[in-house]
This record gives C-alpha cells, structure tokens and sequence, in this order.
C-alpha cells in the first residue's frame, strides 16, 4: 500500500510499505478515505525528530471502511464506517473506566514513561503506524473506533477522531464560568473549534492569532479576534472590566512564534545524533514558551488556563511566582476521545452545522500530495489552516 513515511526533519515521502494484517483478535483494518494533518504532526516534522526512525507511517486522524476484524471484535464488521481516535485505548482497565482514555493501562507505553499509545506519534507513543496511509490497523477496535453513517461527507465526521474531543476537552478544562469570557491562543484548528466550542456553549470568546486568514476564518463565527502583535494583554483587559478573561486556552504548543532563543535551541537538538538528542530532549526545556507566557499574563487572578496545544520538554522554565500570586488553575493533557463523543455526535450530525466542522478545511488533496500539504501547513501558506489527506482520491 501507499502510505506517509518519515526520512528526517522536513523529509517526509509517499512509498510503498507492507500491507497491514491483523496480529491480535483485538484488530481491525480499515481502508482509509480521509486523514487529516494535524499540528501535532508538525512536531513531528521537525522538533521530535530524535524518536522517530526513516519509513515510520504518520498521521493520527483518519476514518475510513472496516474491512477486516479480529474475532474478539464483535461491534463492527466490514462495510462499517469509522472514524478512529488519535489514542488507542481498551475501555475497559481502571483509567478507561473513569474516562481517562489518553491513560489506558493496557496501551501505556510503560518504557518510556508514557500514556496510551497513538497512532503515528514516535517510539514515545508506541511507534504504531498512523492513518496517512491507504489501510491501518487499529488495535482494541473492540472499543476505540465509533461507527458513523454512510451518506454525509468525511468532514461531517473526520474531526471526531481528534480535533474536535481535544477542542472540547480544552473548554472543559477551562471552566469557563457562566457568562463568563475565555481568550483562545493560536487559531489553528484547534483553536479555532475550541472558539466555537465556548462561544456554543455561552462564553464570550476572544481568539488571539497573528495570521490573518485564521482571525478572518475565527472572525466568521462571532469571535472577537485580536492580533498578538498589537498590545493584547491591554486590549483584552479593557474589554473585560481591567481584570482579563476568566479563561485561556493555549493552543499553540511547543512551536509558539516569539521564542527565538528556544527556536535556535529546538534546531539544535534535532541536528544532533540520535544518542545526544535523546536525553536532551528528555531532560530539559525545549518548547517555545511565548503562547504559555501570554495565557499566565492574560488570565485573571483566580481564572483557568486550559492546554490542550503539545509540550515536550521536561524542565521548562514556567512562571511559577505569577501563576502563584495569581491563584490560577492550570489543566492539560491528551483529550480522551471516546469520554466526550455523547456531547458531540448530535452537534456533527445537526444540519445546521452548530460547530462549523464544514468550515475548516482550507486544502484537499490525494495522498500523493501529502508532502506538500505538510509544506504548505507548516508555513501557513496559501491560507492553509486545516489540510485533509484522501488516500483513494487519484492526483492530477
């Protein structure tokens, strides 16, 4: 089969790799018709190189058909429709129980100190071969895959597998008051389903970005958008009484623009041997921690700051005198997909597109063009904020 492989940082290529199979009676395969590009893989193609090896499958939000299940599989069968969470999880150990899916006990990626595994996320996370592939095989398909109806197109459904958990579990754990405010950093996808999340549910949303497509696009569905180049810190207070929102969602990440020194360091590491790179990363701070900085400044006293953009680095300097004095509550971590489809389901399936799922893919484009979708993402050109792969489209 085709699928997307990693050779390097910026080096990823379309090749012919083994067909997948079954290995336990817990598996399915699936024929994948969409995958989309995530952030999170744009880690992946440049700062966490050191975990990754040439010819690993990425991508970690596909759906597609059941074409083959193992025999302890007994809710699907082919012909079914799925779309597949980013993280693998059993449903049935003690964390899975509580709806802490992201840290399955049966997946923990127990030698690296890590949670559940995910799809196409580095020896980190399991190195299982991800979605951006013709056919994937899904472990625990006895639980993780949720089954959608044949009709409506992909994008009606495809966001279930990541961004849109993830922008839910973000305002969730921003505990945004009742008519209360929350300011969202970084407009990508997921913030920009993050906005629209908290705007549906009541809050008063301000999006912070410094791309204009993003401000426009976050724009269109009432959120009060803001530049990170102008005063925002200033701008925001005087829109909430001098006192700042009552919430931040951080959803940049590791890679925030504005950290120069941090950004040299992160281009560094990844240019070093495998066996230095490692425990760098492991052992200190890596992340660009602009977007972090400006949610401790924004937050009122007393407020919530949400993460839900990927850090990676385990000593990072954090403002520990300003998030004490301020009395703010932090909340982070993988979404636990599977806990917050009941909430989602009837929004993706309302004609009336509450959440605006058919308003976020800005490229579309066969697998074969995978490479440039990664380009063209990572330098947010041609207006690119989400790009969706078709493994069965032909290119031109």
């Amino acid at each position: 089969m085709k699928a997307l492989t990693w050779h390097g940082p910026r080096d990823v290529r379309v090749e012919d790799v083994p067909d997948p199979r079954l290995r336990f009676p817990t598996d399915a395969i699936i024929s994948v018709t969409s995958s989309g590009i995530c952030g999170s893989d744009l880690h992946l193609y440049e700062v966490l190189a050191p975990f990754l090896h040439p010819g690993d499958v990425l991508g970690h939000e596909p759906m597609g058909i059941v074409e083959e299940t193992g025999s302890a599989v007994t809710g699907l069968r082919a012909g079914d429709r799925v779309v597949v969470p980013f993280n693998i999880a059993c449903g049935h150990c003690w964390m899975c129980r509580r709806g802490l899916h992201a840290q399955c006990e049966t997946t923990q990626v127990r030698d690296q100190g890590s949670g559940a595994a995910l799809f196409g996320y580095t020896e980190l996370y399991g190195r299982v071969p991800g979605g951006q592939a013709e056919y994937l095989r899904v472990p625990q398909a006895q639980f993780g895959p949720i089954k959608v109806p044949h009709g409506p197109p992909d994008e009606r459904f495809v966001y279930l597998s990541d961004v849109l958990p993830t922008a839910w579990q973000a305002v969730e754990y921003a505990d945004i008051p009742p008519g209360g405010s929350v300011a969202v950093i970084g407009l990508g996808p997921i913030g920009q389903l993050s906005a629209r999340v908290a705007a549906h549910r009541g809050a008063r949303v301000f999006g912070v970005d410094l791309v204009p497509e993003r401000l426009a696009m976050a724009e269109r569905h009432g959120v009060e958008v803001f530049d990170v180049s102008d005063d925002v810190v200033a701008q925001l207070r005087d829109r909430t009484d001098g006192r700042g929102p009552d919430s931040v969602i951080d959803a940049v990440g590791m890679e925030a623009h504005g950290s120069p020194v941090t950004e040299l360091a992160q281009k560094v590491v990844r240019s070093l041997p495998d066996a230095i790179a490692r425990p760098l990363m492991n052992r200190v701070g890596v992340d660009r921690l602009s977007a972090l900085y400006l949610c401790v400044d924004l937050v009122r006293r007393g407020g919530t700051i949400s993460l839900s953009g990927v850090y990676g680095g385990m000593a990072d300097p954090l403002p520990m005198l300003a998030l004490f004095d301020k009395g703010v509550r932090i909340a982070m971590g993988q979404a636990h997909v599977r806990r917050w489809i009941d909430d989602l389901m009837p929004l993706v399936q309302d004609d009336s597109d509450p959440l605006g799922v058919f308003d976020l893919t800005t490229h579309r484009l066969p697998l074969s063009e995978a490479p440039r979708g990664y380009d063209l993402f990572q330098r947010k050109a041609d207006g690119a904020i989400k790009v969706l792969l078709h493994p069965g489209v032909t290119g031109d």
